[in-house]
């Protein structure tokens, strides 16, 4: 066996057919293909989900689970309180309001992640919650009873807050909206502009969907009397 004399062995390799070579390679003429008709011509001919016309199957089953509810979907960003503690240590974490709630814009603030990115808003979580030790005011859309149960452990308080997309916008980007009037009608260029001091849209409700979880306890839902009463006698601010 050498180089000039190695091959397939018998019947490995079929030949393939060569079509419209006349009659007597029975492939002549129409190649197979009869005469006319969609199939017959050039190009994908029909799409394998076709059925003549009729509702197509996948078009005849309801829409379940994930096909239906993704436009409903929370795009939450997990924020877990032993990473809020690390910043409070490291002193990037410093709050804006002067009650010293800890509020998703003190988190944008710190580097913590940038504003673009809270599409919904930020879940806290309870992972690193053995490391907490400082009284933290936390103000946040969404929270486990785990990362409640660490914070207020020592002596913090945390509050959840539905923000729909306007509310969201002014609250991370208040700049965007109109300054309130002023009394002399002069603006003083050097001074700092203050949240407070813009036109800021009035709060939505919850839809029915998370109202049960804005009024839970358990959750410490803003709208929960109980949790209204505690805030109050914690010296919070209230939440319009």
């Amino acid at each position: 066996l050498t180089l000039n004399n190695l091959s397939d062995n018998p019947g490995a390799i079929k030949r393939k057919r060569r079509v419209g070579r006349g009659i007597g390679s029975s492939k002549g003429k129409t190649c197979g293909r009869g005469h006319k008709g969609q199939k017959a011509r050039a190009g994908k001919g029909v799409h394998p989900t076709f059925e003549g016309g009729q509702t197509k199957f996948y078009k005849r089953l309801p829409k379940v689970g994930r096909m239906k509810n993704s436009k409903f979907k929370l795009e939450l960003i997990p924020l877990n309180v032993g990473k809020v503690q690390d910043y409070v240590t490291m002193g990037r974490l410093i709050p804006e309001r002067s009650d010293g709630v800890l509020t998703m814009r003190d988190f944008v603030a710190a580097g913590m992640f940038p504003a673009s990115s809270i599409k919904s808003g930020v879940k806290l979580l309870g992972d690193g919650k053995e490391f907490v030790k400082d009284k933290l005011l936390i103000e946040v859309p969404w929270a486990s009873s785990s990362a409640i149960q660490a914070i207020e452990s020592k002596g913090g308080y945390v509050t959840t807050v539905h923000y729909n997309r306007l509310a969201l916008r002014a609250h991370l980007k208040p700049h965007k909206f109109p300054l309130k009037p002023t009394n002399n009608g002069d603006e003083d260029a050097n001074a700092s502009v203050e949240h407070d001091q813009h036109i800021l849209p009035k709060r939505a409700r919850p839809p029915p969907k998370y109202m049960q979880y804005y009024t839970d306890y358990e959750k410490r839902g803003y709208l929960n009397p109980r949790v209204q009463l505690e805030r109050k006698q914690r010296g919070l601010k209230d939440i319009l």
